[in-house]
């Protein structure tokens, strides 16, 4: 099932004297986080984005009604989230938080080989950490590998031939 409220970031501390806060984000940089109009704490109280701005790797946000350094200093720790509702993903793009928990089978013989438990950040693509009995298998997200994603199907679709053998230790 998908989660309404997905975890953004983490309100690391104040910038300045004005209210602002310094966000450390938890999706796809300080940039995707800097766009949104609206986030919750606790995935539940609404804070409305009064202005936002990147410095450096962070967010720098200042909520409405937030207007001091002591007020700002009250929201550290604070976890934020973002309303799926609020994100325009394009096609074929997905929240990790749905990727982890798919099953991963294969795209010919519909073996399954277990399930997604982490999704890693290289660079120049994502790598789905594949868990099975315990033991992990690395798969990077590449066309030729991952061909179907099915977020309201809970599975997603691998070419296992590619590999030449690396799940047969699992039959």
């Amino acid at each position: 099932m998908k989660r309404q409220y997905l975890e953004a970031g983490k309100i690391v501390g104040p910038q300045g004297l004005k209210g602002e806060v310094k966000i450390d984000p938890w999706c796809d940089g300080p940039n995707f986080l800097v766009g949104l109009k609206r986030l919750f704490l606790d995935g539940k109280v609404e804070m409305k984005v009064k202005s936002a701005r990147v410095h450096k790797n962070i967010a720098v946000v200042l909520f409405e009604g937030i207007n001091s350094i002591e007020q700002a200093e009250k929201l550290r720790g604070n976890i934020v989230y973002l309303n799926r509702d609020d994100v325009h993903l394009p096609k074929g793009v997905n929240f990790v938080r749905d990727i982890i928990g798919l099953e991963a089978i294969d795209e010919t013989s519909g073996v399954k080989y277990g399930k997604v438990t982490d999704v890693l950040r290289t660079g120049a693509n994502d790598v789905y950490q594949i868990t099975n009995r315990g033991k992990n298998y690395l798969i990077p997200k590449i066309p030729e590998v991952v061909s179907e994603i099915d977020v309201d199907g809970g599975t997603v679709k691998i070419n296992t031939h590619i590999f030449g053998g690396l799940f047969e230790d699992e039959d």
